[in-house]
């Protein structure tokens, strides 16, 4: 009797993704993997995305399952709250993915054969390997602001990573067991990098493969002022804090 496949849950945080959601539901499935499931946390989006994701999940309850959340208070706060869902109902692997459709599903299997065969506790779906890519329409700014970004966080906290702030991931359960999730603290972007953090300083593995990283193609960005202070305060948090 063969073993069954491990159960990978891809954790997708909405607010007012009405539009994107079903294309991302649709190329997961085209993926064809076996025991893969979508788990989407709507922050309750007013454009009526939690709605649709329940009609989706009705159409494939078992694949496909809703987290509905009654206040909207960062992506950080949205992705602990989906991965200790999925955690707790029997994941073994546990994927971050936008429901911008930034990030290219056809990745996925590469980040899964990845995670198993180097038994890393995280694989980055990163734009800064070599084959990785931003978007074209990305202007100049843009990617140096990102480029520093990573600069930054690397030299004050070591993580050894070409994309520090990457949000598309592959998390084994022991991995993210290990981190401790209820007591993460930062919230927006810099969520990834203090992830990464707890990663490295309990001597756990970091793997990247490449990813191109496109553009939204349907509503706004949720990248305030807020989100861009908290981020460049948060390696000095973790630094001279406690999060170790």
């Amino acid at each position: 009797m063969s073993e069954a496949p491990p159960k990978t849950v891809v954790v997708v945080p909405t607010y007012n993704e009405r539009e994107n959601l079903p294309v991302l539901v649709g190329l997961l499935d085209e993926l064809r993997l076996p025991n893969l499931h979508v788990l989407v946390v709507d922050d309750s989006s007013p454009d009526g995305t939690g709605e649709l994701a329940d009609k989706l999940a009705a159409e494939q309850p078992e694949r496909i399952g809703v987290l509905h959340r009654t206040e909207k208070d960062g992506l950080g706060r949205a992705y602990i709250a989906g991965m200790t869902r999925a955690l707790d109902e029997g994941a073994d692997v546990v994927i971050q993915m936008d429901a911008d459709l930034s990030h290219p599903a056809s990745v996925i299997p590469q980040m899964l054969e990845t995670l198993e065969s180097t038994g890393a506790a995280v694989v980055l779906g990163s734009r800064y390997v070599p084959g990785g890519s931003t978007a074209a329409e990305w202007p100049w700014h843009r990617k140096a602001l990102s480029a520093w970004a990573n600069f930054y966080v690397n030299t004050l906290l070591r993580l050894r990573v070409k994309d520090a702030t990457a949000g598309f991931k592959a998390w084994s359960a022991e991995g993210l067991r290990a981190i401790d999730l209820p007591s993460v603290h930062s919230n927006g972007y810099s969520f990834q990098v203090e992830m990464n953090y707890r990663t490295v300083k309990r001597g756990m593995t970091i793997r990247e493969v490449p990813i191109r990283f496109e553009e939204r193609v349907k509503g706004a960005s949720k990248m305030s002022l807020g989100v861009q202070v908290e981020s460049a305060l948060a390696p000095w948090r973790l630094l001279f804090g406690r999060d170790r």
